[in-house]
């Protein structure tokens, strides 16, 4: 955060002082307000610019192990170009070396999902889940240990997830 506020300043001078650069080669026939509009366009620039570089950034962070299963693009109003271009706000990603089974049965697998969202301060969360791979439904494990049942979900047979899980 503290960085892309530096980044952010920079920027924004560094735009400043093109808007400079033209006004000393138009011998200052150029109007003055274009040093703080250009100022304010070089930093809407650059907090544009990290938006949508934000996934493939954190997406290169990942460890090989780590599989992308979904991804979510929303458009916000008050950001009008989100509307127009959508970019990734927030993804999942599964740890395949957390893949394993806790019982018996071989189609119960046990795995780690990641959830990253693009917030004002990036957040991860993590949640452990089972998954039957017979017959595709998917439940959180609670903090208590126990699966929560009334959070079931059935996944699609070309879900990324139940094929990065399941597969034989």
């Amino acid at each position: 955060m503290f960085w892309t506020l530096v980044a952010t300043v920079f920027c924004g001078l560094g735009a400043a002082g093109i808007a400079l650069v033209i006004r000393a080669a138009t011998r200052n026939a150029a109007p003055r307000w274009i040093i703080p509009v250009f100022a304010g366009l070089g930093m809407l620039a650059y907090l544009i610019y990290g938006e949508y570089a934000w996934y493939e950034h954190k997406q290169s962070l990942l460890p090989e192990e780590a599989v992308v299963v979904s991804t979510e693009s929303n458009g916000i109003f008050w950001r009008p170009w989100s509307l127009f271009f959508p970019y990734i706000t927030a993804f999942s990603a599964v740890d395949t070396d957390s893949i394993g089974q806790d019982t018996e049965n071989p189609d119960i697998v046990r795995f780690t999902l990641y959830r990253f969202e693009q917030q004002i301060t990036d957040t991860v969360s993590h949640r452990v889940h089972i998954i039957n791979c017979t017959t595709r439904e998917l439940v959180p494990i609670g903090s208590d240990g126990t699966p929560r049942l009334d959070n079931l979900k059935t996944l699609e047979r070309g879900d990324p997830l139940y094929s990065t899980v399941c597969r034989r």
